[in-house]
């Protein structure tokens, strides 16, 4: 069973296992506009929780994707290169960005959930 937190910079990480995907919410995605570039780090590549893990260029702006929590890039989505603009397609299926082996479980406990996310979108 998968299960995905949030956080307030609208990225997700949904958990499987010690395994999270990483990716921007649709609401990111809306605010970015059209996407036409995704800059990935390397597989192998340790972040920290908060660390800079990737960035998206769109046509209205660039901006740094964080790693909701601490770990290391296990896989990135190749697709992104060539078709960045899966972001805006179906940015919390196919449009991840990275996949991290999860160092410390209990970070995922600061994060929201779905409901709380939701809440949090109503005040913006």
């Amino acid at each position: 069973m998968s299960t995905t937190r949030y956080t307030k910079d609208h990225e997700y990480i949904r958990v499987e296992g010690d395994t999270g995907t990483v990716g921007i919410t649709d609401y990111a995605q809306s605010q970015l506009g059209d996407v036409v570039f995704v800059e990935l780090p390397a597989i192998g590549k340790v972040l920290a929780k908060g660390a800079e893990a990737a960035v998206v260029e769109s046509v209205k702006a660039a901006s740094e994707i964080y790693a909701p929590v601490a770990g290391e890039v296990v896989a990135i989505n190749d697709v992104l290169g060539e078709e960045p603009g899966k972001v805006n397609e179906d940015a919390t299926g196919d449009g991840w960005f990275l996949r991290i082996k999860i160092s410390d479980p209990a970070e995922l406990d600061t994060l929201m959930d779905e409901a709380a996310y939701q809440d949090f979108l109503k005040t913006l």
